[in-house]
C-alpha cells in the first residue's frame, strides 16, 4: 500500500529544497522527519552501465531509489526538483580527485550534459524510526556531522569500478543494540540493519575518532558503536576508479525527497 507524506512533512521538505537552492549549506540529519533522503552520485554516460552494476552488486551500500536518465535533472521523488541545485553541498571530482565543493552543480551538468544521475538510499531516513524509539541520536544531540569510515572491506567490483565500503558509525546505548537492529533492518531500501557492532579495528578502522567524512563521534560509557552501510561509498569508489568526471554530494548533505520513509518499511 502507497503511503503519502502529510502536508505538513510536504512544506518541510520543499523547503529544505528552496533554502538549498538559495544557497545554504548544512547537513540534513534530522530535515524533514519522516520523508527519506537520498545520497547522489552523477556520471558520464559512458560510466553510467557501471556505476548501476556496481550498485546491485553492492546493494547494502548502494541501494539504488532512482535512476535520473541523462538530459534530465528533476527527481520523481520530488516533484518540481533541480538536481543540479537542490543539495546543500556538492562534490565535483576529476580523475578521481576532488575538484570542487559547491552549492550550485549547474555548472558541473553544463560541462557534462550526458551526465546520468544515482539516488541512493541513505541511512538518514532510519534515523526517525531510531529517535521515535527513544535511541539517542548523538550527532543530531550535537549538531554535528554524522562521521563516516572508509573500511577494508571489499565491494564486489563492476567493470572499471572497484573500492572500499563506507560505513556510518552511531554509538548507541548497550541495551538498545538489538532495538536499532530491527529498527533499521526494516528499511533495507535505506543500508537496513548494521553491517558491524562493536570493534572498530574489525572493519580496518584505526582511530574512532579521525573519520574520514563528517565529524568525530563522542562514544559515552555504556555505549558501543554501531556500524551500517553509508552511501558514500561510491565515493571510495571514485577515489579508487578515477572515472574522468563525477559529481556527488558532499557527505553528509543529502536530498531530501517528498517520498515517506514508511514507503520503504518491510
Amino acid at each position: 500500500m502507497s503511503v503519502e507524506a502529510t502536508p505538513s512533512q510536504l512544506a518541510d521538505a520543499r523547503r529544505a529544497r528552496a533554502a538549498h537552492r538559495a544557497g545554504e549549506s548544512a547537513p540534513t540529519s534530522g530535515v524533514a522527519p519522516g520523508l527519506t533522503q537520498a545520497n547522489l552520485i552523477a556520471v558520464p554516460a559512458d560510466w553510467a552501465f557501471e556505476t548501476l552494476l556496481y550498485a546491485q552488486r553492492n546493494p547494502k551500500p548502494c541501494p539504488v531509489l532512482e535512476v535520473i536518465e541523462r538530459g534530465r535533472t528533476e527527481s520523481a521523488l520530488a516533484p518540481g526538483s533541480d538536481i543540479r541545485t537542490d543539495i546543500g553541498r556538492y562534490r565535483v571530482w576529476r580523475d578521481g580527485e576532488l575538484a570542487e565543493e559547491t552549492s550550485d552543480a549547474r555548472g558541473a551538468w553544463a560541462e557534462h550534459p550526458d551526465l546520468v544521475a544515482f539516488l541512493i538510499g541513505c541511512s538518514f531516513t532510519f534515523e526517525t524510526g531510531l529517535a521515535d524509539a527513544g535511541i539517542p541520536i548523538r550527532h543530531q544531540e550535537l549538531g554535528r556531522n554524522v562521521p563516516m569510515y572508509r573500511t577494508n572491506v571489499a565491494c564486489a567490483p563492476a567493470g572499471r569500478l572497484r573500492g572500499e565500503m563506507v560505513v556510518s558509525m552511531r554509538p548507541i546505548p548497550a541495551g538498545r543494540v538489538a532495538d536499532a537492529v530491527r529498527i533499521s533492518g526494516r528499511t533495507p531500501a535505506v543500508h537496513g540493519a548494521p553491517v558491524h557492532v562493536g570493534d572498530p579495528a574489525s572493519l580496518g578502522i584505526i582511530d574512532l575518532q579521525t573519520p574520514d567524512f563528517g565529524d568525530a563521534p563522542e562514544v559515552r560509557e555504556g555505549e558501543i558503536p554501531v556500524f551500517w552501510a553509508c552511501g558514500v561509498t561510491p565515493q571510495a569508489a571514485i577515489m579508487a576508479s578515477r572515472p574522468p568526471f563525477a559529481v556527488t554530494h558532499a557527505p553528509g548533505y543529502m536530498f531530501v525527497t517528498d517520498v515517506p520513509d514508511a514507503e520503504y518499511l518491510v
